[in-house]
């Protein structure tokens, strides 16, 4: 797919309800695309720890986004836990959002997700995550505190995969490091931005 815009091309603007955690990325594919038109606003990435605030809050940010006069918004998230309460919201306030269940199988790309059968028993990480590791996973788990409590939550994992959007050699330490952290076998992939692209020129 030939994702280049004219930057000469007079493009309607766009505001783009994102997940904070993405929003570097979202930033890089739209200077790598020329994608001058999008306007970003970003939700707490916290809110990966309360999905049920993820709905109710990009609808409010919809609602925002069309006082602001924004006619045309497209929604940077994927279910991300929602059980299908995002969806609803899309549908009624007549938006599209980003495919896929997570940020792991639209990095990867959602065909190629669905089709790797082997990691059932993995846990992912992405840059974000890499990056947050300890506030993002090991403090919101208590596991400072009580390591112990590591196979509890883990213990039914088999592997650590680092789904990579740019190729950092720190980062690459971090989640191997991580991946002992959590007792876990560590594997590295490298997706870029996989279906973000795609999603981001579309709309």
């Amino acid at each position: 797919m030939n994702t280049h815009v004219d930057k000469n091309a007079q493009v309607q603007p766009v505001r783009v309800i994102g997940c904070g955690a993405i929003a570097r990325e979202i930033l890089a594919v739209c200077e790598a695309n020329g994608l001058d038109h999008i306007d970003l606003a970003c939700l707490p990435a916290q809110w990966h720890l309360y999905p049920d605030r993820i709905a109710p809050g990009v609808k409010t940010a919809i609602e925002e986004a069309r006082k602001g006069g924004f006619e045309r918004i497209y929604v940077a998230y994927a279910d991300c836990g929602t059980g299908g309460m995002l969806d609803k919201v899309c549908e009624e306030e007549g938006v599209e959002r980003i495919a896929g269940p997570h940020c792991y199988s639209f990095y990867a790309g959602n065909d190629a997700f669905a089709e790797w059968d082997d990691d059932i028993d993995a846990f992912f990480l992405t840059d974000f995550l890499a990056r947050q590791f300890e506030s993002f996973i090991i403090e919101p788990l208590g596991l400072k505190k009580h390591p112990e409590l590591r196979d509890m939550y883990f213990g039914n994992y088999r592997k650590l995969i680092y789904l990579s959007q740019k190729d950092d050699p720190e980062l690459r330490e971090k989640a191997q490091k991580a991946a002992e952290t959590l007792g876990l076998e560590y594997e590295y992939r490298f997706t870029g931005y996989g279906d973000l692209t795609s999603s981001l020129v579309s709309a």
